[in-house]
């Protein structure tokens, strides 16, 4: 005979007081941890361990919970262990609600404290002057192209990449009009606008369109006009009391944009790790080709290689690269060594786990 449904829920009711006992029962462990780290001086936010957890949970299930809900449940998990050990400030490009602040509440899970800077730069500055420990900085996006100021601040700065992540950008029409039919102006990002072009022209050909700061301004400046919309995150909406009116209105749905953490320290290896540095060649025919043998004939992978303009230099460039490995490999440092006989500049910006599966 089949169970009934109050039978069921009582299954779930006893599932749920042991999984209460069992996250209590981890939390005692956690908090035990944070006095460790305290006495050795190490940091309670750690994303190479982090990320050996997740891998590890990973490994363990067999469903039906997918891979990534399991990674969504046990951030927060994290999280709230992070805030026992020692509440944490981060900082990111706001205003609130903006894609940035998405990305920091997905990664860092929401028991952090997260800070809206009024820019990337002040980003950096917080961090550099200990008023956070963490930041948080869009670098490039899939359609846009890199982020020029977090590149030349990276150049500057004495902090380290951290880890990173994906986000893919979802946008959403919201507004405090429950339809689109009095809709008459709609406001976001100029890079909003333009990833929502043929969506606008599809439902909304006649609106006039606004450009702002960013999508959270443009949300922000529509509360309470029922005929104005912002175009901008579901996080956004529900952030400012707003209505979605239409979901997934963005013209390319691979949108994505690669997000760093910032902050002091060198990580430790995972074992599936990306290593990010600057460097700059001399003015020689093959040079370029002569750094870049360095990683060929040790079959290190690039996932990146950009050339950058180098401030105050007309016309000289810095070449940003990304690869596969870590600085404590044997195989990268002696490419490393070797690269930096063969270069006039050459910065270690950090080594840190790889994102998996976006966040």
């Amino acid at each position: 005979m089949k169970p009934s449904l109050d039978e069921l829920r009582e299954q779930m009711r006893k599932k749920d007081r042991e999984i209460i006992r069992l996250l209590n029962e981890r939390s005692h462990i956690s908090v035990r941890i944070g006095q460790v780290k305290g006495q050795t001086g190490q940091e309670v936010y750690n994303p190479a361990q982090e990320a050996r957890v997740l891998n590890y949970l990973q490994e363990l299930n067999d469903g039906p919970l997918s891979g990534r809900q399991v990674t969504t449940i046990f951030r927060e998990i994290i999280s709230a262990s992070r805030d026992l050990q020692k509440p944490m400030n981060i900082a990111y490009l706001g205003p609130e609600a903006s894609f940035s602040h998405l990305a920091a509440r997905l990664h860092f899970g929401t028991s952090s404290c997260f800070m809206p800077q009024a820019g990337i730069s002040r980003v950096f500055d917080e961090v550099e002057k200990n008023a956070v420990e963490w930041g948080v900085v869009p670098v490039e996006n899939s359609l846009e192209g890199s982020v020029n100021v977090t590149l030349d601040r990276l150049v500057l700065t004495g902090l380290k990449i951290q880890t990173e992540m994906y986000l893919r950008i979802s946008q959403c029409l919201i507004s405090s009009a429950k339809s689109m039919k009095g809709v008459k102006n709609v406001y976001s990002h100029p890079q909003a606008l333009a990833q929502c072009q043929g969506w606008l022209r599809s439902h909304l050909p006649n609106a006039v369109l606004g450009e702002m700061e960013s999508t959270a301004a443009a949300a922000q400046m529509v509360r309470g006009r029922k005929t104005a919309a912002a175009i901008g995150s579901a996080l956004a909406a529900s952030t400012y009391g707003l209505n979605r009116l239409a979901e997934g209105i963005e013209d390319n749905p691979s949108n994505t944009t690669r997000f760093l953490v910032i902050g002091r320290g060198e990580g430790t290896s995972t074992g599936d790790d990306k290593t990010s540095i600057i460097f700059a060649m001399p003015d020689s025919p093959g040079a370029l080709h002569r750094a870049l043998d360095s990683f060929a004939k040790r079959k290190i992978n690039l996932t990146k290689i950009e050339s950058h303009p180098a401030k105050g230099r007309m016309w000289e460039y810095l070449f940003f690269v990304d690869f596969v490995g870590h600085t404590h490999e044997k195989a990268v440092k002696s490419c490393l060594a070797e690269l930096k006989e063969k270069t006039v500049y050459l910065k270690i910006l950090g080594s840190y786990p790889r994102a998996k599966d976006g966040l």
